[in-house]
């Protein structure tokens, strides 16, 4: 050990060999293997110059200064596991949408990763969330769709069923439902920053002839509500009641829409790390519809 000094990875051996009286149990509580900790051990003796553990009989036993320096090292890690709760719970993490975040995924992921960091998710609504991850506003964004950029790391999670969604005017509102290769016989109104269904959704020369471009869900949800076209959204919008001058309408055989988590790939950010973990563990805890990415 360089200069003979005590890391914190020494106290934290100590305390769980002398608290659990067995290097056995404390190897696997700290996820290493025992020649590692014996060895960890014996650097912290060595930088002591003491004796803290005896060895000497079937169970391990603390000597009389280890159990001195026992004491002063509970108070130290119990301060330190303070003072990290603490700045946790000062920390944030900012997560980026466009438009309806997935029920119930983003509110059972929210919640847990809350409750087991201490870190508040501040949820930042944004037209374009891929800009907003690569311009530094927010840390992790949730994104539907298309991602063209090439300056962000894409992590898929499920995929969402689509419904068409038309004006209550519009001669398809009493339609019970519709078939995919119907949609472009409709004028296609169009979310070009975080839409999930545009002229990029069929083979060339396939697609809608006419397309109403819109630059955000609200713009897209009031055209659609003007008759100005139909949409085709993932059914979240459906559930949620969003507006009521809309109809939704079924769609038979329409591609699912592929929900993702995007963030800078040289971020090395442990907090990050933990709510990505808790992500994609949520897709299999809440009850998410559609399918399922490993």
């Amino acid at each position: 050990m360089s200069g003979d000094r005590v890391e914190l990875r020494h106290l934290r051996a100590f305390e769980a060999v002398a608290r659990l009286k067995s290097f056995t149990r404390a190897a696997d509580e700290l996820a290493i293997t025992q020649p590692a900790l014996s060895r960890t051990i014996q650097q912290l003796e060595k930088a002591l110059g003491a004796t803290l553990l005896d060895r000497s009989s079937r169970q391990v036993a603390v000597t009389a200064v280890g159990q001195d320096f026992f004491a002063h090292v509970e108070r130290i890690l119990a301060e330190l596991q303070r003072g990290v709760a603490a700045v946790r719970r000062q920390s944030s993490l900012r997560l980026g949408f466009s438009w309806l975040l997935p029920d119930p995924w983003a509110q059972h992921t929210v919640a847990r990763f809350e409750q087991d960091t201490g870190t508040t998710v501040t949820l930042v609504r944004t037209d374009d969330a891929v800009a907003a991850v690569q311009q530094g506003r927010v840390d992790v964004a949730v994104v539907r769709g298309r991602v063209g950029s090439t300056a962000v790391r894409v992590v898929p999670l499920f995929t969402e069923s689509r419904v068409a969604v038309c004006s209550v005017h519009s001669p398809l509102a009493d339609r019970s439902e519709l078939d995919w290769a119907e949609v472009p016989q409709w004028p296609l109104v169009v979310n070009t920053a975080s839409g999930t269904t545009g002229p990029w959704s069929w083979p060339a020369d396939e697609g809608p002839k006419t397309i109403v471009e819109t630059t955000n869900f609200d713009e897209w949800l009031e055209s659609v509500a003007a008759d100005r076209g139909i949409g085709v959204i993932p059914d979240v919008a459906m559930r949620r009641n969003v507006h009521p001058g809309v109809r939704f309408i079924p769609l038979r055989r329409a591609p699912q829409s592929p929900v993702m988590l995007a963030f800078l790939p040289h971020a090395r950010n442990a907090i990050l790390r933990r709510f990505v973990e808790a992500a994609q563990s949520g897709v299999c805890t809440s009850g998410v519809r559609g399918d399922r990415h490993g």
